[in-house]
């Protein structure tokens, strides 16, 4: 990525956010979209492709695996031809570094391991923290062979060539959503002679991200039918079809922060790139700012948030949008009251632990914080204190607490600093100068 960052950025007190912002590309559509090109028939023209380290280290990871692509400028649009490789890889040995893209790492992991061959996957020190096991344990419970280098059930891994004659699969849904996004993606690549289906054992967290998938997997040209969110069942002899060209929708995860900015400070701040026609569920952040009390209006491509009072205070379970969530409990501190965010538990295996890494920064700057397995509570202090926040390379919290500089709470003088901010490269490299535009 081309944009340089400092060590630290020093937000100044904002008294309103106001304007405009285009969103860049949603990473989980991105990620998806590239992976689902590689292994259709056909060439695929992939229109805004986020441009970030995690859509970065999934083409390197194609490119690797020996599918071709390009990029070039458009106008204002960016466009990758991808050259689909019609349900195989032509490389059948590859050594891949995934960076911390769980979006990326999983469901290649499943395609390699249907495809066959001898792979290496790894990533960065955090990526081999981050659970792998219950995907793992799913694909080599038919056939795959896949083997922990490091820590059982965690990258680093020894891929191999396995043989899948089984037709029924299981896995768990509690930990992570990205592992039966993974295991629905490759499903067609087992299902060449005999249907497969997908059991979910437990409760299946995130949804909304698996309501992507299967909208992308259709318009690949494979059908998936649901017996509700407990089994997902692939008839024998689908095989992804280019579309021809895919846009990539804004962002909606990354919509939160700037929607979020309108409603702590009045707004209005209008997001372009999502609106009611999105795919994403991280659209329904702007739900949440209703019921803490913004106006929230939208177009088919567009959401703008404004308020004319102070927020409300909310309790609410935020399982299907863990990520957008997030951007919730910076919110709390200027809500009238405690705000607490429930089933939040998919936090603590993400980027960092971000339950614990939201206590730790939320206390910084003044709030009174309970913190739980899989809840947190959030008592907004009367006056926000000027704090270093630490980001643990992690991008949402870096964006999340710039938001903590609005609305006249910070006091004059003082700065909310932005440890690390080259963090935010992961998903929005130019997210600071986005934020500056909009904060007066």
């Amino acid at each position: 990525m081309s944009t340089q960052y400092p060590e630290y950025i020093d937000l100044q007190p904002a008294a309103r956010a106001q304007g405009t912002v285009r969103l860049p590309g949603s990473k989980s559509i991105s990620n998806r979209i590239l992976l689902l090109a590689a292994l259709a028939q056909g060439t695929t023209e992939v229109i805004d492709l986020l441009a970030s380290d995690d859509t970065h280290v999934m083409l390197n990871a194609l490119r690797s695996l020996g599918i071709a692509w390009d990029e070039k400028q458009d106008g204002s649009h960016t466009v990758h031809t991808v050259q689909g490789g019609a349900g195989s890889f032509p490389n059948r040995t590859a050594d891949l570094f995934m960076g911390n893209a769980g979006t990326a790492i999983r469901p290649l992991t499943a395609a390699l391991a249907v495809i066959g061959g001898e792979y290496t996957v790894h990533g960065v020190p955090r990526m081999h923290e981050r659970p792998i096991g219950d995907l793992v344990d799913a694909l080599n419970d038919v056939g795959a062979k896949i083997d922990y280098t490091g820590n059982k059930g965690y990258p680093p891994l020894h891929i191999h060539a396995g043989q899948f004659t089984q037709s029924r699969l299981s896995v768990r849904g509690d930990v992570s959503s990205q592992f039966l996004t993974a295991l629905l993606m490759v499903a067609p690549l087992m299902a060449r002679t005999h249907d497969i289906t997908i059991a979910v054992v437990g409760e299946l967290i995130s949804k909304p991200y698996i309501e992507i998938t299967l909208n992308l997997m259709r318009r690949f040209g494979v059908q998936v039918e649901q017996d509700g969110w407990q089994a997902f069942t692939i008839r024998a002899g689908q095989q992804y079809q280019s579309p021809g060209v895919i846009h990539v929708e804004g962002d909606a995860s990354s919509a939160s922060y700037f929607l979020a900015a309108g409603a702590i400070s009045g707004g209005p701040v209008r997001v372009e790139g999502v609106g009611s026609q999105s795919i994403q569920g991280d659209v329904r952040f702007a739900e949440a700012l209703q019921q803490m009390g913004a106006k929230i209006t939208m177009g088919d491509n567009w959401i703008e948030a404004s308020a004319d009072a102070p927020l409300k205070a909310v309790d609410m379970d935020f399982n299907h949008i863990p990520d957008a969530a997030m951007t919730i409990a910076v919110a709390a501190l200027f809500a009238d009251g405690t705000t607490t965010l429930r089933n939040i538990a998919s936090w603590r295996v993400k980027e960092t632990d971000r339950i614990a890494a939201m206590a730790t920064e939320l206390r910084k700057v003044g709030a009174i914080i309970e913190e739980g397995p899989d809840y947190l509570k959030v008592t907004p202090p009367a006056q926000i204190g000027t704090a270093a926040i630490d980001t643990y390379d992690d991008h949402r919290m870096a964006m999340c607490f710039s938001l903590a500089s609005l609305n006249g709470k910070l006091r004059n003088g003082n700065t909310m600093r932005i440890n690390d901010p080259k963090c935010v490269a992961k998903t929005f490299p130019e997210y600071f100068a986005a934020f500056a535009a909009i904060a007066k």
